[in-house]
């Protein structure tokens, strides 16, 4: 790790004295899910865009995570760039957003819920390392029901979205917190 110049703060205190933002976009996707909830499946629309807005959100964040992070850090990138390529698309047409995002929601995550699971059992040294493999294990129970039929497509695109935004909101507390533990460390 560098060091700082003399009259410099050392890049990694710089880093943690910042948790309480990631603590705050955590609370706003907290409130995001709770709001998705109160959509039905008449909201096709709101929910494709909604949708959207989600996936380049979490994709944002998975790219300042690769940033940020030796482990993983391809994994991050790669995942970030899928999820803005699929927010702009879900954007650009969210009726048809709607119907595809139902379609492939099981794959995105099972997808999802295994990458949360590997990485909380390869870092868990890490404190709430357990918190990400919930996670995962939920994400994968999402997956199995989305894969089959229960004529309920629509509820559960927004439970997905609910869902994703819950689970990231969850992510950045999480992350806001080891930062304040690691702020405290520093000093």
């Amino acid at each position: 790790m560098e060091t700082a110049a003399p009259g410099q703060l050392d890049p990694m205190k710089a880093v943690t004295r910042l948790w309480w933002i990631p603590l705050i976009v955590g609370i706003a996707w907290l409130i995001v899910s709770l709001i998705v909830l109160r959509f039905d499946a008449s909201s096709v629309t709101t929910v494709g865009i909604l949708a959207g807005i989600v996936f380049i959100a979490a994709g944002a964040t998975d790219l300042m995570m690769s940033m940020l992070v030796d482990k993983w850090r391809v994994a991050y990138a790669i995942l970030g760039v899928i999820l803005i390529i699929v927010g702009i698309v879900a954007l650009m047409t969210p009726q048809n957003t709607f119907v595809a995002l139902a379609a492939v929601i099981g794959w995105f995550l099972l997808f999802k819920g295994t990458f949360d699971i590997v990485l909380a059992l390869s870092d868990r040294d890490a404190e709430l390392w357990w918190l990400t493999l919930v996670l995962g294990i939920v994400e994968i129970g999402l997956a199995f029901w989305a894969a089959g039929y229960f004529g309920r497509k629509a509820v559960l695109l927004i439970v997905f979205v609910a869902a994703a935004s819950m689970a990231r909101g969850i992510t950045q507390i999480v992350i806001a917190f080891q930062l304040r533990h690691a702020n405290k460390e520093l000093t």
